[in-house]
């Protein structure tokens, strides 16, 4: 976390509560669950927190999924899959092969991507399955 941002223990709780879930929450999930702890916090703390966490590469956010912007923690390149039925935005792991395209930027143009966003959509198994 940048150092220059005032220490917060709302901030650590909003950002803690983001790490330990991989729902893929948006706003209004975080603040329902910081709500309880600190019960003073406004919705519009959490929105500027998730901005300064974005800003500063703690959390990416994946899409917006039913008006709703969803926030993710893991920073390892990934791949996302969103279920166009029920909403949950499920991680996929990206195969190797596709890792190999960060090489070729890299070894044939000179460039050094940090991250990569693709998201699928369809109907995950639970919704494929009714």
């Amino acid at each position: 976390m940048n150092t220059a941002h005032k220490h917060s223990k709302k901030r650590d709780t909003i950002l803690q509560i983001i790490r330990s879930t991989d729902c893929h929450p948006s706003a209004e999930w975080i603040y329902n669950q910081v709500k309880p702890i600190y019960p003073d916090i406004s919705l519009g703390t959490v929105y500027r927190n998730l901005a300064l966490f974005e800003q500063n590469g703690d959390i990416i956010a994946v899409a917006t999924v039913d008006g709703q912007k969803r926030y993710d923690a893991t920073s390892n390149p990934h791949t996302h899959f969103i279920c166009q039925h029920c909403n949950s935005v499920i991680d996929v792991e990206t195969p190797q092969s596709f890792m190999d395209v960060y090489r070729t930027l890299d070894t044939e143009h000179g460039l050094k991507a940090n991250f990569h966003s693709l998201t699928f959509y369809g109907e995950c198994d639970k919704c494929k399955n009714k």
